[in-house]
């Protein structure tokens, strides 16, 4: 793909009337005109460039404007009569040409049209650029005006900017540079997406805030990336400090991403892999799914963002698709990026119910999905699976597709572990109490059957007991919490039977052979019975298929 000053030199020599270049950046943009402007061996004939914004009016170096250019339509009438090869750079011209809820200015698109046949066959040759943060244009210019995209920096740009930086202060004795190369090309891969202003200043702000410039650095330019999507009303940025050991259990699940994980650097590219494209995550309630996708940002030093399928449903007609548009376009422009889709049969699974918005919506995502090359990792999470369209789930969309079932018996001893020692630090609450591998398995024994979200309520409510009495705490508050909680596998029992048929030959079992061998792999058994009576100390029982078996293909990572 061409870059910008080949296509905007081959448009200038192609006499295309009126170019629109939507960006943030100014003065970049209008240095790489100049540029192009200024190189007869690209353009054959070298152009004046002349700016124009709405309180100057025209300016060029070396020329005097008329009075009263500030004007938009007596600007387009020096244009018209201009007597040598220029290029007209009018900025922020996008008020003139109206909105959805507000009509453009009849006077300048009518004279924007009028000078159509003036700049194509121009002597000398002129052409007339807008140069906007906002695409707007109105119906009666769309064929006349020609969209250049202007990327934002490369990471090699970006590279540039660190150095000169660098070299700059690494002399003064004021800051410390700390920066080998694998750690400089985080950084630099970190500020992919933000402008070179924004990249300047990130690099900056990093170094006046310590005195250093080191790998620790990449959280302050992820920083400036949050500021980014904080404007933006159908993207969240998740900030978390889970780590992936704060998630109990799904070993093989972590071994899949441990081994993707820093795929989008330059070391995979001797490999000739691609950037991961994502992983869909499947599987029973409250089993841990949302925890995971919020763990996998702070373990890849990623931002992570959570699209809001909800907010891209708009009253207006057409809005809809540009409100994904532009959430897909945002997670790019900061790729390196995770991009976290909760519950996405609730978003994707409606039909054409809403007059085909959501399958318009849905069959743009799937494009990008299958052909996007900027390194965009998403991770979605699935409860109910009946609502999944069949195009989500073919090869090609996802790497991967991992099931979550009801933890083992190690997994919810790892998942007690977890939360005790999260929540229990002090040594007066804390007391006789020991967060060992015997409590820890006392625990498991007792809660087969049981959700991660389930575990850690179990946790709450025996600590509750014990504040209730202002005491410490005892392994009877948590035998009582158990006791006292249904959990999901006796209230859903078909629903799991189902989800893990379904799950048995479409998606790979998030936990390890090793870690399920006390249990048989779900055959699509009927269940065998109502659960039996609990014995003492433990909670209602689950059907025996249910506490006996557990779900997906059996891959080891």
């Amino acid at each position: 793909m061409p870059d910008f000053s080949t296509t905007f030199a081959n448009l200038l020599k192609a006499r295309f009337p009126y170019l629109y270049v939507p960006t943030w950046e100014e003065e970049r943009v209008l240095g790489t005109i100049r540029d192009v402007a200024g190189d007869a061996a690209r353009i054959r004939t070298p152009r004046r460039v002349v700016t124009w914004t709405s309180t100057q009016g025209l300016r060029s170096e070396g020329w005097s404007a008329p009075e009263g250019t500030d004007d938009f339509v007596a600007a387009l009438e020096v244009v018209e009569s201009f007597a040598e090869p220029a290029v007209f750079v009018f900025h922020d011209a996008h008020p003139y040409f109206g909105s959805e809820h507000r009509s453009g200015d009849e006077h300048v698109i009518r004279k924007l049209r009028d000078l159509v046949p003036v700049l194509k066959g121009s002597q000398p040759p002129r052409s007339v650029v807008f140069v906007s943060p906002i695409l707007q244009l109105p119906m009666e210019l769309q064929k006349d005006v020609t969209v250049v995209e202007f990327v934002l920096p490369t990471a090699e740009e970006i590279r540039t900017v660190l150095d000169e930086i660098i070299h700059a202060n690494q002399g003064s004795g004021r800051i410390v540079i700390d920066l080998p190369p694998t750690d400089a090309e985080r950084l630099v891969k970190a500020a992919v997406g933000l402008t070179l202003h924004e990249a300047e200043n990130a690099f900056a702000r990093a170094m006046v805030a310590d005195g250093r410039l080191d790998a620790s650095d990449v959280e302050t330019v992820l920083e400036e990336k949050r500021q980014t999507i904080r404007k933006s009303e159908i993207l969240e940025f998740i900030s978390s400090d889970l780590e992936l050991r704060d998630v109990g259990g799904l070993e093989n699940l972590k071994r899949w991403l441990d081994k993707r994980n820093a795929a989008w650097m330059d070391d995979a590219r001797a490999y000739g892999l691609p950037s991961p494209k994502g992983v869909l995550i499947t599987g029973v309630p409250g089993c841990g799914k949302s925890l995971l996708a919020k763990s996998i940002g702070a373990a890849w030093q990623l931002p992570l963002l959570r699209l809001d399928v909800g907010r891209v449903f708009s009253a207006y007609i057409g809005s809809s698709e540009q409100n994904m548009r532009t959430a897909i376009a945002t997670a790019e422009a900061i790729a390196p990026s995770i991009l976290w889709i909760d519950e996405i049969e609730k978003g994707f699974g409606g039909g054409d119910r809403d007059g085909g918005t959501s399958t318009r919506i849905f069959g743009s995502f799937l494009t990008w999905m299958q052909e996007k090359t900027k390194p965009v990792f998403v991770i979605a999470t699935a409860n109910n699976i009946d609502r999944l369209p069949p195009e989500l789930l073919r090869k090609g969309r996802f790497d991967e597709i991992f099931f979550v079932d009801l933890p083992t018996r190690s997994e919810r001893m790892q998942i007690f572990g977890v939360h005790l020692t999260k929540r229990l630090k002090n040594p007066q609450v804390l007391g006789d109490f020991r967060i060992d591998a015997q409590a820890c398995e006392r625990l498991a024994g007792l809660t087969e059957g049981f959700v991660g979200a389930e575990i850690e309520q179990v946790v709450i409510a025996g600590l509750f007991e014990a504040f209730s009495e202002r005491r410490s705490v005892r392994m009877a508050d948590f035998e009582r919490a158990v006791q006292e909680t249904v959990p999901l596998s006796v209230t859903q029992a078909e629903e799991i039977r189902a989800i893990r048929a379904w799950a048995s030959v479409r998606a790979v079992a998030a936990t390890p052979r090793d870690g399920r061998a006390e249990y048989t792999d779900f055959a699509g058994a009927s269940a065998a019975g109502d659960g039996g009576a609990p014995s003492a100390g433990a909670a209602p029982a689950p059907p025996p298929d249910i506490s006996a078996s557990r779900g997906g293909r059996a891959v080891d990572f």
